[in-house]
């Protein structure tokens, strides 16, 4: 059965709750609204979650989560979602879910991010702290391989978009993004998925960091993205000099940025505008730098 052909609604997390978790059975079931694409959400009470997979392909995440986010999160420098509890399979629902504390903070918005500076240097602390995690039996990261095996699904999308982005200039950048020297350090941890979506800020801090379903080891350049899908011009470099990336980190990160923007825009083009939007704001933002 296919996730989108679920009936994922309160009254099914209700059920799943009652039976897997009956203390807290009486607690009352809110859907959130998400851009997300791979899970669905639930606010459980006043200090729960419950996330439960959209589709098959997402169900490998929810495995990942459990197993390595209670070993990451003692290290890093703010809250990650906690697995409480565990959901297994059953009549109601066929694949595992979780359920998370409730993390508080708002995903921030592109373009207007309060005390850019100070959530640059939030950033490039929890980068940090999470590529000093030992790699030692960790897996390889969902976006951690070499770069230029996304030369072709790039490539392809560019064509594919056609008149909608400027060609030759996205072409000329993502070479340019292909010609930096590769990673040839030890692989490190990385999220992987460092967007607007999976930061939660409050005053212009950064209060939390979601969505590790995309973690694992591999380039660390992967998680400079951040650099221009959240922050404006003005704070990259401060967010780069905390980081502590080099020239070639540095354009690989731009390369990644790109890349993944580049794929998303005509995948959603017609189904998921906020991604769209963003990775609309990323492409100008890099062609902007590069101007």
């Amino acid at each position: 059965m296919h996730a989108d052909e679920l009936l994922l609604d309160a009254p099914l997390v209700h059920r799943l709750i009652a039976r897997r978790f009956p203390a807290w059975a009486a607690l009352p079931v809110r859907r959130l609204a998400s851009s997300g694409t791979e899970n669905a959400m639930f606010r459980l009470g006043a200090d729960l979650v419950v996330r439960l997979p959209r589709r098959p392909s997402a169900v490998p995440d929810v495995r990942h989560e459990q197993r390595w986010l209670p070993r990451l999160a003692p290290v890093l420098p703010v809250p990650v979602p906690e697995p409480l509890g565990v959901g297994e399979p059953d009549e109601d629902f066929p694949w595992p879910w979780s359920v998370y504390r409730w993390l508080e903070g708002r995903n921030p918005v592109a373009g207007a991010v309060e005390r850019p500076e100070r959530l640059a240097e939030d950033l490039g602390a929890f980068v940090r702290a999470l590529r000093s995690i030992p790699p030692r039996d960790a897996p390889p990261g969902y976006r951690g391989r070499p770069l230029e095996e996304r030369d072709e699904p790039t490539r392809e999308a560019v064509a594919e978009l056609g008149a909608r982005v400027d060609a030759g200039a996205v072409t000329a950048l993502w070479e340019e993004a292909l010609e930096a020297p590769g990673h040839t350090g030890a692989p490190v941890w990385a999220h992987g998925d460092l967007s607007p979506g999976n930061v939660l800020v409050d005053g212009g801090r950064l209060r939390a960091v979601i969505d590790f379903g995309t973690a694992g080891v591999g380039d660390p350049a992967v998680d400079l993205i951040v650099a221009w899908n959240l922050l404006p011009a003005s704070a990259r470099d401060t967010f780069r000099k905390a980081v502590g990336a080099g020239d070639a980190e540095w354009a690989r990160g731009r390369g990644w940025a790109l890349s993944v923007s580049l794929i998303q825009l005509p995948y959603y083009w017609d189904t998921n505008p906020a991604l769209v939007e963003s990775s609309r704001h990323v492409i100008a933002e890099i062609l902007a730098e590069a101007g």
